[in-house]
């Protein structure tokens, strides 16, 4: 326990020094190199979305497309893009969930699937317990992944037709600011899909037009948030 927690201290104080969003272009260099690797000199790389209804596939509920969510089209998008790699791409996520709840079940239910790469999503759901329950979630799990030496990817939530995503005063706004702090405090990865659709917003772009129902991508939606994700791998 002390170890970890010493451990964990250090990730956090050289979080702090680093004060900027890893790199999207050299973050996951080891990882796409191991992606490359032919066998027989291959080994199981596994990524891991962690996360609420969205990386769930939930459509308009209770239909769930699985096969059309961000996970999913990442998982194609990568073996298309790197065809030697034996790949599993798991998602550990549970609709209706908040980062509360995805962190009590965080050793037992992802650290156990010995991921390489973590994204974690959960803002939408954040709302629900405020932000500072949240940002006490998010850390124990950020912490707890790169005491493992896992490379960690944070998500900002994709839209809620319920809140305009112009005003930057909204709950989700207020989440995004958060997951964008910590993000450049540890000194991990980002995908800023709130960022993403606020800009096509702000173009005058109707977001029904990604939206299955008001909180929930569509397959248009998820291809966007598949496309920011890509850009960590390119």
């Amino acid at each position: 326990m002390k170890r970890f927690s010493f451990l964990a201290a250090c990730l956090l104080m050289a979080g702090m020094m680093h004060g900027q969003v890893a790199d999207r272009q050299t973050y996951l260099n080891e990882f796409k190199k191991e992606m490359q690797v032919k066998w027989p000199d291959n080994r199981t790389l596994n990524i891991v979305f962690h996360g609420h209804s969205v990386p769930s596939g939930y459509a308009c509920t209770p239909v769930v497309n699985t096969l059309q969510a961000y996970p999913h089209l990442t998982f194609h998008a990568l073996k298309t893009q790197y065809p030697y790699t034996v790949l599993n791409v798991l998602t550990t996520s549970i609709g209706g969930e908040q980062a509360e709840q995805g962190e009590k079940r965080f050793a037992d239910e992802v650290l156990t699937h010995r991921p390489d790469v973590l994204f974690i999503d959960y803002a939408l759901n954040d709302r629900s317990i405020g932000l500072e329950r949240a940002e006490k979630a998010w850390r124990k799990m950020v912490e707890a992944a790169l005491a493992k030496g896992i490379k960690v990817i944070l998500l900002t939530p994709t839209p809620d037709l319920t809140e305009d995503i112009l005003d930057e005063k909204t709950p989700l706004a207020g989440h995004a600011a958060m997951i964008r702090r910590l993000a450049a405090e540890y000194h991990v990865g980002l995908v800023d899909s709130y960022q993403l659709f606020k800009e096509k917003a702000a173009k005058g772009e109707d977001l029904k037009a990604y939206m299955s129902q008001n909180n929930h991508p569509n397959p248009a939606g998820h291809s966007c948030v598949a496309g920011e994700i890509m850009a960590w791998f390119f």
